[in-house]
């Protein structure tokens, strides 16, 4: 049974909804970059599974993602046509971002249920470790594509993380968010 992640508000995903899909693809491939970029032994630990395609589920958006982490690349598709990839992961954003941030374990969101993987299991454990090894912290890499901004996107973004007990950032390295 799932726990009580937070979900996003049905009103985002509704704004969402008229979103264009490539300035949404163009975006999270630059940020795909940049986390390979600071993270060059994220692709290492990958190993083979850099070469699978990850489907990206996050339920609550109107959107899915598609990873393809040897091009560096990630793909915005409508639910109605979903991209053919050789593992699958859904469940809230919130569960994503838990996991991501180090603020949620992952195997015990696959325990309970809140995050749910199909296809080549292997490929998404070797993300999964990939991911937690790395370390990574959204905010901060977002922060260092915006420039000038990163300063007000910093604020903004603690505010999000208040209101909506999203985990934005990684609350685990000391001297990030104060």
């Amino acid at each position: 049974m799932p726990s009580d992640m937070p979900h996003l508000s049905p009103l985002v995903g509704l704004a969402a909804r008229p979103f264009p899909l490539l300035p949404v693809s163009l975006a999270l491939s630059a940020l795909t970059r940049r986390i390979a970029r600071a993270h060059p032994g994220l692709m290492r630990r990958l190993g083979p599974a850099a070469g699978r395609r990850f489907l990206i589920d996050a339920v609550d958006l109107p959107i899915v993602l598609l990873l393809h982490p040897a091009r560096l690349r990630v793909t915005a598709h409508r639910r109605t046509r979903l991209p053919v990839a050789d593992a699958s992961i859904s469940g809230p954003l919130s569960a994503f971002l838990a996991m991501l941030h180090g603020a949620e374990d992952g195997d015990a969101l696959f325990f309970s249920r809140d995050l749910n993987i199909s296809g080549e299991t292997e490929a998404v454990l070797a993300l999964r470790n990939a991911l937690d090894d790395a370390e990574l912290d959204l905010t901060e890499e977002l922060a260092a594509l915006s420039g000038p901004l990163a300063g007000p996107l910093r604020r903004v973004l603690a505010l999000a993380e208040r209101r909506s007990g999203v985990a934005l950032h990684r609350a685990d390295l000391p001297g990030v968010w104060t």
